[in-house]
């Protein structure tokens, strides 16, 4: 079947006579042909060509989640492999709509060519010697003598080692099917002798329609939404689906409703988890914690209400960046409508703080010795930080004065309120909720008094300003990370060094336009420009240095000193520094002493002669 999105009309291998057992339904409605598959187009057109060139390998791994379909699929590719119509079809094919010679058999897992083994009960290299004499004999019916064998990772090394020759040159009426949901469990030695299909977890929407399809032929009435309920619960798993399905009809005693299906898995009811979401995006605390405590009273688990919230959180972001997705089928009318909704109003930075705080509070959930108390506490986490600024932006809101006066603005609050009031707080209302947002103040508030106006002759004069005002950050920047093209008053242009902040030209233009009381053009230019002022600092003192080095006074101090170094130098009319502690207790830093030769610890009648191999 190569189109995945249709559903095959399952029917039940034959009627179940009167009186006969029960059959489950993922026994009852298993697929038998290619044709019943579902989701697996892609490995059907692949093995329909093959056969149909004559391509056919001599061994297949089947991969996949639970579920899925790995050892159905494996039986439908035995039966293929073996298709008879006597006069009618003598060689593999995967058109199977007539049953064959050899079908039922292999189908119900009895036929004596085809042979299942489950390597976790048969792990040994014993069992894959036996496979190996085996397969030397011909089949006694079939085209083909086909070995399943399901979860082949659990074959032992020595096993896997034994199997390897007959692999890659089996007899050439031997086939050999794997199955695995650890595939990487397998040896590469023996992946390489195998053609390997990867089987998909079934999409939810296409998954749902098969559970209607075989509900309508159990003649079973299901809501549609408890049937999105249990295909979503399955998690892509056909065979899951059909068992939460089987359940759910004993449960409802044969009628499927949304809410027998929450009760049976201990759901939360999807419009009530949208509406707790709502809550705590409001910073309503008080009805978060209401409805949480509903839920759990109504048979909820707490674990599953944060799972839920945390799916819902991964809906919306979705849908924010993924409009389409609303026309998913499986959405219920609440979570397309009011994801939307909630897309639309919410940022990234909203929901993706959410989803790292409702992925922690999952796990603590479910370590915690109460449940219920460790979800509240997530919840309350949750509303306190739904509208709380990233840390980049919280220091850009104090260096803007955000605010006004610069106190944090209150949190939620335990009522509906949303919010406290003032300057840096407000409400915004979006996808019909109202959720407390961050607002600047008006700039009369931010911006203090106009500064009178004032003239920069030099760039030495702008870091002058910057060390005056305290910007000790700035300044560091601009004698660092500044090759200065162009100065003029009001104008800068500059190459900036690649340790520079890319937001360095706006801060010292805006910085420069609130301190002069005018407006200061700062720009990047791709010209070389003139060496830092670290650097040419740097230069001239490694000069001074070297001059000092060089005088004979100097030289026989160093030589008299081994492992002495010059750390300063200061030239005569430089401030000195006292040698005398400070009101902390400590003396200055080294780098800060004055070289004076002229000092008076320096005696009058020293020579460099006098430290000559003395």
């Amino acid at each position: 079947m190569d189109d995945i999105s249709e559903t095959p009309a399952l029917l039940p291998a034959e009627a179940p006579a009167p009186g006969s057992p029960y059959r489950v339904l993922a026994r009852k409605y298993r697929p038998s042909s290619f044709d019943d598959l579902i989701g697996h187009g892609a490995m059907v057109r692949t093995l329909s060509n093959a056969f149909e060139s004559g391509r056919i390998a001599q061994g297949w791994m089947l991969t996949g989640v639970r579920g899925v379909g790995k050892t159905t699929t494996a039986r439908i590719l035995a039966r293929a492999l073996n298709y008879e119509l006597p006069g009618k079809v003598e060689r593999p094919t995967v058109d199977l709509r007539e049953e064959g010679v050899h079908c039922r058999a292999i189908m119900e897992g009895r036929h004596v060519d085809v042979i299942e083994m489950d390597a976790a009960s048969h792990t040994g290299v014993g069992d894959v010697r036996e496979i190996i004499e085996a397969a030397r004999y011909k089949p006694a019916t079939a085209r083909y003598k086909v070995y399943i064998i399901d979860e082949v990772h659990m074959l032992s090394t020595q096993a896997f080692n034994a199997l390897l020759k007959t692999l890659e040159e089996p007899p050439e009426h031997v086939k050999f099917v794997f199955a695995t949901t650890e595939i990487r469990k397998v040896p590469i030695t023996v992946l390489s002798r195998c053609q390997r299909f990867d089987l998909r977890r079934i999409d939810t929407g296409l998954l749902g329609a098969h559970l209607k399809h075989i509900a309508e032929a159990e003649k079973v009435e299901v809501e549609p939404e408890a049937i999105a309920l249990v295909a979503r619960a399955a998690e892509g798993s056909a065979r899951d689906a059909l068992t939460i399905l089987d359940q759910a009809i004993a449960y409802g005693d044969g009628a499927v409703t949304a809410e027998s299906v929450r009760s049976m898995l201990g759901l939360a009811d999807r419009g009530r988890v949208i509406d707790l979401f709502e809550s705590i995006m409001k910073g309503d605390v008080a009805a978060a914690l209401a409805e949480l405590s509903d839920q759990y009273d109504t048979g909820a688990d707490p674990a599953v209400v944060l799972s839920d919230l945390a799916a819902f959180v991964h809906l919306v972001t979705r849908l924010k960046h993924v409009p389409a997705m609303s026309e998913d089928p499986a959405l219920t009318e609440g979570e397309r409508v009011r994801g939307r909704a909630f897309a639309d109003a919410l940022s990234v930075r909203v929901l993706s703080r959410a989803w790292q705080i409702l992925l922690k509070g999952i796990a603590e959930v479910q370590a915690a010795p109460r449940a219920l108390p460790a979800a509240e506490m997530v919840l309350v986490r949750l509303a306190y930080a739904a509208d709380l600024p990233t840390p980049d932006e919280a220091l850009r809101q104090l260096r803007e004065g955000i605010g006004g006066s610069g106190a944090p603005a209150p949190g939620p609050s335990g009522g509906g309120s949303g919010g406290g009031s003032g300057g840096a707080q407000g409400a915004a209302r979006g996808g019909g909720f109202d959720r407390p947002v961050r607002t600047e103040a008006p700039r009369a508030q931010q911006q203090p008094a106009e500064a009178p106006t004032m003239a920069l002759a030099s760039f030495a004069d702008v870091i002058g300003l910057c060390a005056e005002r305290r910007e000790i950050g700035l300044k560091i920047a601009l004698e660092r990370d500044v090759h200065l093209v162009r100065f003029e008053d009001g104008r800068i242009e500059f190459n900036p060094a690649p340790t520079a902040s890319p937001t360095l030209a706006g801060d010292l233009g805006r910085k420069l336009t609130q301190w002069t009381g005018r407006r200061w053009i700062v720009a990047v230019s791709r010209d070389a420009g003139e060496e830092t002022v670290q650097a040419r600092r740097d230069a001239a003192r490694r000069t001074l240095v070297d001059d000092a080095r060089a005088d004979p006074v100097v030289s026989a101090i160093l030589r008299r000193f081994p492992g002495a170094e010059i750390v300063d130098v200061r030239m005569p009319g430089d401030p000195a520094l006292p040698m005398t502690a400070d009101a902390t207790g400590d003396l200055p830093p080294s780098g800060d002493y004055p070289l004076d030769p002229s000092a008076d610890w320096l005696e009058p009648d020293w020579v460099p002669s006098d430290f000559d191999d003395d």
